[in-house]
């Protein structure tokens, strides 16, 4: 499929003006797709509004059918949609193969959840129970790292609880999007879903707009930021998941051949383009220079490019702008500490940037403190744990951290003092659809994913009833 088309007010539709979608791989131009106005997105607000009107009346039951129906659309197209997000977002082919079954997944998953009558108490004169009712409109903002995935797991959880959802993908991968648009179009009710795509110009459009009564957002904290403020005037409900800058801690009795393959995908998957992947690692100075040795080799082993070719391991940056940034961070990261793989992008059209392993920085490097958001790993020395622990929650940011131990009781004693919403153990970057995630301090507000995450799309209402 190449005529791609917006899914808008029920109608699959061509805009006024178009964008060209950019492959990351090569700098080529490999799709133009239509974009939205103004108009557009009215049109999609008020159709959504009528729609959601009629949907919230609808059984769970046959709701959870819709959504399931969704999920079985995605698994009978899963190779186009796969070789799509190759093609706009750069990973590899297989991993994007793997992405679409976690989009099959995590819509079925996250339909199942039920939000029964709850009753809060029950005496003889009394009984108060607990209702969970839609929202209404949701504007769903997605970012370019897994465009498919995140979409849906916005998608399933508004529909499966009555809402209506307004899909805006980032302006360099909104092919998966429109392609998923056109294949749930006959599924979904009119006007229930709409996607549209933007340069970035018509955010705040639909998150001020006084008929959005939430706005799922994944992406930037500065972005994020912005959305509040734009949804403060009519108090709209949020969910924002937000940068991270995943702090990892390597104990003294832990083994460096046994975790180094662990760290190195933790850092690297998706090419370092994952919100929770472990983005600065602390390392003991006993293990120091063992792991260091092990993770450059698992690096200069990698095979970096062009995810559609047989044999390539990790993709390109997916857009220049982040490539210019990856690239000011590695600079920045080699005038202070030691280069031990990769560091230098090959000069060839493309955003690909080998996997980049820096050691001996310090607290106080933009490559340490900040999120690079890319293929390139921060390595710290440390002596004193009480210091780390600090250093490690120094940040702005607490989305996830891990610690890593051959001793599990020390491992949790750590994990406990770490300042972020999500600590894992000898892993990190473990998740599933069953499982919420709440990000800590500017890394966002709300959850995602698990009963908790869809719980996010619904609205509480106690009804309190005098029984005498």
């Amino acid at each position: 499929m190449s005529n791609y088309k917006m899914l808008i007010a029920g109608k699959l539709v061509e805009g006024n003006t178009t964008l060209d979608v950019i492959n990351p791989a090569n700098e080529e131009v490999f799709a133009t797709v239509p974009r939205a106005n103004q108009e557009n997105v009215m049109t999609a607000i008020a159709a959504a509004k009528s729609a959601q009107q009629l949907w919230k009346n609808v059984a769970e039951s046959e709701r959870r059918v819709v959504v399931n129906k969704i999920a079985d659309a995605i698994a009978e197209n899963a190779e186009e949609l796969a070789k799509v997000i190759t093609l706009e977002q750069g990973k590899v082919l297989d991993f994007a193969r793997m992405e679409v079954q976690f989009a099959e997944a995590f819509c079925r998953s996250l339909a199942s959840h039920e939000f029964p009558v709850t009753v809060l108490e029950e005496t003889e004169t009394n009984r108060v129970e607990e209702h969970r009712n839609p929202l209404g409109v949701v504007a769903a903002i997605i970012p370019w790292n897994f465009p498919l995935l995140i979409a849906v797991y916005k998608l399933s959880p508004a529909l499966v609880t009555g809402n209506a959802i307004i899909l805006k993908p980032a302006p360099t991968t909104p092919v998966s999007s429109l392609l998923l648009g056109q294949i749930i179009a006959d599924i979904v009710p009119k006007g229930l879903v709409s996607i549209i795509v933007d340069n970035n110009d018509l955010g705040p459009v639909l998150t001020s707009h006084p008929d959005i009564a939430k706005i799922s957002f994944t992406g930037s904290t500065p972005t994020g930021k912005a959305i509040m403020k734009n949804a403060a005037d009519t108090m709209k409900r949020l969910t924002l998941e937000l940068g991270g800058n995943d702090a990892a801690i390597v104990l003294d009795d832990a083994d460096a051949k046994t975790i180094a393959p662990g760290i190195f995908f933790s850092a690297f998957i998706n090419s370092g383009q994952v919100c929770i992947a472990l983005k600065r690692l602390y390392v003991h100075e006993s293990v120091y220079d063992e792991l260091c040795d092990e993770i450059a080799t698992l690096a200069k082993g990698a095979v970096v490019g062009n995810g559609m070719e047989e044999g390539v391991q990790f993709g390109p940056v997916q857009n220049k702008v982040q490539y210019e940034k990856v690239l000011s961070y590695i600079a920045e990261g080699k005038a202070q500490g030691t280069v031990i793989a990769g560091g230098d992008a090959p000069h060839q059209p493309g955003y690909v940037i080998p996997l980049t392993v820096i050691k001996d920085l310090k607290d106080g490097c933009s490559l340490v403190d900040e999120e690079p958001f890319g293929p390139v790993l921060p390595i710290i020395k440390y002596s004193d744990l009480d210091e780390v622990l600090a250093n490690a929650n120094n940040s702005k940011m607490g989305l996830g951290g891990s610690v890593w131990s051959s001793n599990l009781d020390r491992a949790l004693k750590v994990a406990a003092q770490l300042e972020t919403g999500t600590v894992w153990i000898n892993q990190h970057c473990a998740f599933g659809p069953q499982i919420h995630m709440a990000p800590a301090k500017e890394s966002g507000i709300g959850a995602e994913w698990g009963k908790e995450g869809v719980k996010e799309f619904t609205a509480c209402k106690i009804i309190n009833i005098n029984k005498a």
